[in-house]
């Protein structure tokens, strides 16, 4: 999958043109499947337009598989205070490419993972100020090595960027890192 821009607008779309086979030889091998499933957590922040931080927040999610059919519930809070839900559906094919869908989503989003990376297209409904924005959203999703899956995502509208996310996501491993009582008895 390949997303295009016109010729000299980096400034307007800031990602350019970007080919995902690129990623094809890279490691680790990131497989939505295997990442997203469990308790997972995420931090992340909202450029608007100037560049500037306009909004912050974190959230935790649970991800559930069954073959090539997944959910991924997610639980978010920004620091004005605001609180939200989205629950993705996806559907993984052998070839690489998946589908999600999420009541805030019109139709489909369509994807594809190669090496490390995937890269997710759809048209999301924002509701901001009692009224519906509905933008068009591009996520790149990158594996590191540590394990951080790192999301950055362009929002944009009538094909000018209105904003940008960035968001880092990480295993909840805080049940295993507990230190275990020890009996001294």
């Amino acid at each position: 999958m390949k997303f295009r821009h016109i010729p000299g607008s980096n400034a307007l779309f800031d990602f350019g043109s970007r080919n995902i086979q690129t990623y094809a030889s890279e490691k680790p091998i990131l497989d939505l499947r295997e990442y997203l499933v469990g308790p997972l957590q995420a931090s992340g922040a909202f450029f608007g337009i100037s560049g500037m931080i306009t909004r912050r927040f974190t959230f935790s999610m649970v991800g559930k598989w069954s073959g090539n059919e997944g959910t991924l519930d997610e639980d978010f809070r920004f620091h004005d205070g605001e609180i939200g839900h989205r629950c993705w559906r996806l559907e993984v094919n052998d070839n690489g490419t998946f589908s999600a869908t999420a009541d805030d989503v019109e139709g489909h989003a369509h994807g594809v993972q190669s090496g490390n990376t995937a890269v997710m297209s759809y048209r999301l409904n924002v509701f901001r100020k009692q009224r519906k924005i509905t933008v068009h959203m591009e996520d790149w999703l990158y594996l590191l090595d540590d394990g951080t899956l790192i999301n950055r995502a362009r929002m944009t509208k009538f094909g000018l960027k209105v904003g940008e996310i960035v968001a880092f996501f990480y295993k909840d491993n805080s049940a295993h890192s507990k230190p275990e009582k020890v009996d001294s008895g």
